[in-house]
Formats: structure tokens, C-alpha cells, sequence
């Protein structure tokens, strides 16, 4: 298993932001040509970028659809995307326009049968984002925090074919606390799949610290607010992804 960075560029309003753990009334603005953000990030090496469409989280269908769709068209760099994935429809369109993954979140918990039919059709092409907050699934762009267990789901998940898990920590998003290793080893494990970190990453230690787990199931890092307020570089994140194994 290799060892993945992926600098995440979150979608509001057009623009390229970031949320203090989910809130949106804790926004900061970081760019507002998200396409440059995107261009930047890959020619320091990206080979893949996670975007989210936060008001597609929030409303429940795509909202920055075109924006994503132009930089996957514009940038020469591997996508995954996020946010309003509500039927197989989005899916579908995402797909065509190029999209290499679709990140699945919310709809695992209000439409598990949408999500079981995007894995059986699309199963190398779907992850599913498992967002924690005290080992509870949050959903509706974290407005919400259900009963349901995140290592319950994700077994449920990886029974149904689920190959690839994104695990946030809410309460380590956006607040460069580092991230919480132990609980995304654990995921890992209880799911017997390949698990991509994020939320927290605020060191390059804390690179190097997931990256030595990947034969634990730690398959990558998504990195945001520390890209942006230049605590780390994506150079020293590369380098360390490269030796990683």
C-alpha cells in the first residue's frame, strides 16, 4: 500500500475556504480562484486533490459542481470529491466529467441503499466519508450527529464492498491539533480496508506519524488548513509520503 497527500480545496460560495470543525459561521476565506489553488497545488507535486462542495453538504445536492468539473478538466491532477452526492445521478455526472473518486458521507446514514448501489456499480471509483465526532457518524455537513457508530458503519460499508474510508475527526478539523492516529488505526483495523486521515494534520510530524502506519491501513493524509497558513509544506508532505512503507 502506498502512502497518499491530499491538499484539500472546501468550496463555499465559490470560493476556496476552510470551516473550524464544521462550523460555518467560522469560515475563513483562503483564495477565491479555487481553479489556481487547484493549479498551484499540483504543479508543487500533487497527484491527487480532495475538494468538497460545503454548500452542496449542507443543501443536499451539488452546488460548485461546475467548479469541480473545470478543475478536473483544467488540472492535470487526480480528483476526489465530496458534498451533495445525494443519488446515482451525481454520481453518474461527476463520473463523466472526469472525476476520478466520488466521496459518499451523509447519504450513507439517510440512504444506505443509494450508497450500497454506487459500490456495487462504481466500487473502485466510490469511498465512503465516515465524519466522527466521539465516535458518533455526523452528517447534513456535520450539522448533525447521529447514533449510529462509526466502526458499526464502516464494517456495514465494507461488507457492501467499500474499498477506500475517509476518517475525520471533527473535533481535530480545521483546529491543527494533530490527528487522531489511534481511532483511525482502530477504524482501520475493525474495517479490514484502506483508510485515508483527515482533520488535524498540523505538523510534518504528524505526517510522519500516519505515513509509518500505512501498513496499519493508514493509506494517505488529507491536509487543508496547514497547507494554507504555510505550517507545513506539500514538498516536505511529499517527501514523506515517498518513503512511506
Amino acid at each position: 500500500m502506498t502512502f497518499t497527500i491530499y491538499p484539500a480545496i472546501d468550496l463555499r460560495g465559490g470560493k476556496c475556504v476552510r470551516l473550524y470543525q464544521g462550523d460555518f459561521r467560522q469560515e475563513t476565506v483562503y483564495h477565491d480562484e479555487p481553479i489556481e489553488m487547484a493549479r498551484s497545488f499540483y504543479e508543487q507535486g500533487a497527484e491527487w486533490l480532495h475538494l468538497v462542495d460545503l454548500d452542496g453538504a449542507r443543501s443536499g445536492k451539488p452546488v460548485n459542481a461546475d467548479i469541480i468539473k473545470d478543475i478536473s478538466a483544467a488540472v492535470p491532477v487526480k480528483v476526489e470529491v465530496g458534498g451533495g452526492i445525494r443519488c446515482i445521478e451525481n454520481v453518474e455526472d461527476y463520473l463523466k466529467a472526469g472525476v476520478d473518486r466520488i466521496i459518499l458521507g451523509s447519504s450513507a446514514i439517510s440512504d444506505p441503499e443509494f450508497v450500497k448501489e454506487a459500490l456495487r456499480r462504481f466500487p473502485e471509483q466510490v469511498a465512503i466519508g465516515i465524519d466522527a465526532r466521539d465516535g458518533r457518524v455526523a452528517a447534513e455537513g456535520w450539522l448533525k450527529t447521529s447514533d449510529v457508530s462509526a466502526v458499526d458503519l464502516g464494517k456495514e460499508l465494507a461488507a457492501a464492498g467499500a474499498k477506500t474510508f475517509i476518517y475525520t475527526d471533527i473535533s481535530r478539523d480545521g483546529a491543527l491539533k494533530g490527528p487522531n492516529v489511534e481511532e483511525i488505526q482502530s477504524f482501520a483495523q475493525a474495517t479490514g480496508q484502506q483508510v485515508i486521515a483527515s482533520g488535524g494534520v498540523s505538523a510534518i510530524s504528524d505526517v510522519k506519524e500516519l505515513a509509518a502506519n500505512v501498513s496499519a491501513g493508514i493509506a494517505g493524509a488529507i491536509i487543508g488548513k496547514a497547507l494554507y497558513t504555510n505550517v507545513l509544506t506539500l514538498a516536505d508532505a511529499l517527501e514523506v509520503a515517498n518513503h512511506a512503507g
